[in-house]
């Protein structure tokens, strides 16, 4: 059996097609280990329900995107392999062969291996989103450093698949004076006649007239949860199936306007005799504050012990008014700046990464500035750093603020307080607001974005000693950033602007969740919205069974100040609106999430995947699919949402005319 392995590769005319079928094996192979790699480094966020059963039923599943991300990346190698020229058969077209099959599934593995890491902070795999998402970043050499020495194993994993890759590369040994050019290249066209269709079907998934070729969202046929799908796709198919893609596809879920208007619309009209205040607004928009480090938030964790890492936040909650359940629309910092100041969701991909980003529109800066606002977003990182300054300028804001402000800010110390990777800390930055705001004309409206509670998790120098390491890397940063805002509260409580203030309290998005809730479908989302007013006139308290997310704090802000305009928001004024109307939405691995009343739908744009009570059933353990008389009216409702969204994203109708 051995000799005849070895005339195959040696000596038969057969040897290309040999070589490259034991080549792909061991590719497959290597796929294969890096899916069981980033199983194990993230195998606290799939734990709960991960039976073997099902666990073989995802590992089915990501062999269809395996061929698929290896056909692709693999298709000049095998035609260089297959082609029908005997003159190819020398020893350096052999070498170059070998170094393009190793180069582009070493590639592959590296992609892989940094998804293992970059998940934990997006709950799904990279797409080609990413290359515009930090395209004005200057930082990336010294994050990918930090990474690399946290994740060592991870390079050293990486290392030796790509060794195996050279190590178990198999070639084959032709003489080309004894090839019969003929029968030589009769094999070779043989052989691509046979490899076509295994390309192509590997490719889209399947051969099969009724196969569409598979994309991301695919993944959620073997899935119980939208986050496993992480666990069935790689990256490189994620990439690759992402380039150049149309975003936004209008469904043709309705015909009839006037009932897809009926059920949902995102048309907001003032209050009768609506008349406009003249009071400030400060939106903070704190990095990764999710609900779960709040400990007034949270009184039935760890049987009622649990005390969170914010106690100024606890304290300033408790005279705000905030709500029983509160969402962030998206999992990344670009998705809250559209979510929070425009009223806009992610659906699909960040809408700022997206072409619907070029068209009108605007958010609570533009809208305000026509009530004789000045606007000013304030963000510490190098001007330009994620798209925040061209959003900002693009919905109104008069002013940008970032760290090439704040290093001309005589009283603030220049790059002494940067920390060296993303931005100014948050204890001074906060502070060069507060005196930047006090030169500003009432009323104003003031939008900062904080940074330090942010990968890689440090704190200053200073404060080492003061907030040490307990439980995840981020409740130091998170226990500092608090701190910088008790410091924020404290300097703008003695400015003459600060009684005639609403303060509006949100997080971008949650990160390095703990407890078994807050890593479920519902809880990676969970984050806090409070508004406080100092001058009492919103009164303070948790409102039950309401449900609140990002889109919703520009209608709310609106109907507080009394606009007197119709405009377009996606989301709803928690004030007008009935709890039992309030609703929240995010789109969750190409799966839409849907949560009203005591229900949330989870539906992938043809049929409802999951439904449960999870008011009453937070883990989400049962799915009532089909069982429950409420679901055609939430797959309506949500049908509308996306129908509308997609159609006003591509006729540019986020503005009225």
């Amino acid at each position: 059996m051995i000799r005849k392995i070895r005339h195959i590769f040696s000596g038969s005319l057969w040897g290309p097609v040999a070589a490259v079928v034991a080549n792909l094996a061991v590719a497959y192979v290597v796929y294969f280990l890096c899916r069981l790699v980033f199983l194990a480094v993230n195998y606290s966020a799939f734990a709960d329900g991960l039976s073997m059963g099902h666990l073989w039923e995802m590992l089915r599943g990501g062999f269809v995107f395996d061929s698929s991300a290896i056909m692709y990346t693999n298709v000049l190698w095998i035609v260089l392999m297959l082609l029908p020229w005997h003159g190819k058969e020398t020893p350096l077209y052999h070498k170059v062969c070998r170094w393009i099959f190793v180069a582009v599934n070493g590639v592959a593995v590296v992609m892989n291996m940094c998804d293992c890491v970059y998940f934990q902070y997006t709950s799904r795999r990279t797409t080609s989103t990413v290359f515009s998402e930090f395209s004005n970043e200057g930082n990336l050499a010294g994050i990918f450093g930090t990474e690399i020495l946290r994740h060592w194993y991870l390079v050293l994993i990486g290392a030796a698949l790509i060794y195996g890759l050279w190590r178990l590369y198999r070639d084959y040994e032709l003489k080309r004076a004894s090839l019969c050019w003929w029968r030589y290249s009769l094999a070779m066209v043989a052989s691509i006649v046979v490899m076509v269709p295994c390309i192509l079907g590997g490719m889209r998934g399947g051969l099969s007239h009724s196969v569409r070729p598979i994309t991301v969202s695919n993944a959620n046929q073997y899935v119980n949860h939208p986050t496993e799908a992480a666990i069935v796709l790689n990256t490189p198919f994620s990439l690759l199936r992402t380039i150049g893609k149309n975003v936004f596809e209008v469904p043709k879920y309705f015909t009839d306007e006037k009932q897809m208007l009926a059920l949902y619309s995102p048309v907001h009209q003032p209050a009768a005799g609506a008349k406009m205040q003249r009071k400030n607004v400060v939106v903070l928009i704190v990095e990764s504050l999710g609900r779960e480090y709040i400990g007034s938030l949270n009184r039935d964790l760890d049987g009622g012990r649990y005390k969170g890492y914010t106690p100024f936040v606890d304290s300033l909650l408790a005279k705000s008014l905030t709500f029983e359940y509160t969402f962030a629309n998206g999992r990344k910092s670009i998705d809250a700046m559209p979510s929070t100041l425009s009223s806009i969701p992610m659906m699909v991909e960040p809408f700022f990464l997206t072409p619907a980003s070029m068209n009108d529109l605007t958010g609570l800066a533009g809208m305000l500035h026509e009530k004789g606002y000045y606007s000013a977003f304030f963000h510490g990182a190098d001007n330009g750093s994620m798209g925040f300054e061209a959003f900002a300028r693009a919905t109104g804001y008069d002013r940008y603020y970032g760290r090439t402000e704040y290093n001309a800010d005589a009283a603030g110390a220049g790059d002494a307080d940067y920390d060296g990777i993303w931005a100014i800390w948050d204890e001074p930055y906060l502070q060069h607001m507060v005196r930047q705001v006090n030169g500003f004309k009432q009323p104003f409206l003031a939008t900062v974005f904080t940074a330090s509670s942010h990968h890689p998790f440090k704190v200053p120098q200073q404060y080492e000693h003061v907030y040490k390491e307990e439980g995840e890397p981020i409740h130091k940063c998170i226990r500092y950033t608090d701190m910088a805002l008790r410091r924020f509260f404290e300097s703008a409580s003695k400015q003459p602007w600060y009684g005639n203030t609403i303060f509006v309290l949100v997080a971008d998005h949650t990160n390095q969740n703990t407890h078994p809730y807050y890593k479920t479908d519902q809880g990676i989302y969970s984050i806090p919205i409070a508004f406080y007013t100092p001058d009492g006139s919103l009164e303070p308290g948790l409102k039950q069974d309401v449900i609140a997310q990002q889109i919703d704090v520009l209608p709310t802000l609106m109907g507080m100040l009394g606009y007197d305009k119709p405009y377009v928001a996606f989301g709803c004024d928690l004030l007008r609106t009935p709890a039992q109307d309030t609703w929240a939405f995010n789109y969750n691995n190409g799966i839409y999430q849907y949560f009203k009343g005591p229900w949330m739908l989870q539906w992938d744009g043809k049929a409802t995947k999951a439904l449960y009570r999870f008011k009453t059933d937070p883990l989400l353990k049962q799915n009532l699919a089909g069982k429950v008389a409420e679901q055609p009216r939430l797959e309506a409702e949500l049908k509308s949402l996306i129908q509308q969204y997609m159609h006003r994203m591509n006729t540019n109708q986020l503005i009225l005319r």
